[in-house]
């Protein structure tokens, strides 16, 4: 169970940081592209089609991060585990306290203030999934060296 607990989240957590690093330097600049009344419609677009791509994998790192804490592999220091959940709820915290209000505010149309708040507040998930995808990739080696 531990180590599938920990497959799970070493997948969930490469998925995402990946995608966190193509939004943040590829989707998110995109925004300031459409400023005009094509804004709202492309905004409603991409958060329609984001939300599919991301939380099943959030909700799957978040639960297997949860789980592994009950069944720890025995190779793995468990403050490390802890470290693990403590970014992913930065992730979740960063996410629905900052982006998702700032993407609502975005949804009236496009915002100079409010776009640069996200980009700038998106760092904070884009930094944390960073820290995990190495986090992760350490777990990976320990798991697998020994």
């Amino acid at each position: 169970m531990a180590k599938l607990l920990l497959i799970l989240q070493i997948v969930s957590t490469f998925y995402l940081t990946g995608l966190i690093w193509t939004i943040q330097l590829v989707q998110y600049p995109f925004f300031s592209y459409f400023q005009n009344s094509d804004f709202t419609k492309y905004h409603d677009d991409y958060r329609f089609w984001i939300t599919p791509v991301v939380a099943p994998m959030m909700l799957v790192e978040l639960f297997t991060a949860i789980l592994i804490l009950l069944f720890p592999p025995d190779e793995i220091n468990y403050n490390l585990l802890i470290l693990g959940l403590v970014l992913v709820v930065a992730v979740w915290v960063s996410t629905f306290f900052l982006q998702v209000p700032l993407h609502e505010k975005l949804a009236g149309g496009f915002d100079k203030i409010a776009y640069r708040s996200l980009v700038n507040t998106n760092w904070i998930r884009t930094f944390a999934w960073t820290l995990r995808g190495g986090l992760m990739f350490y777990l990976l080696w320990r798991t697998v060296r020994i």
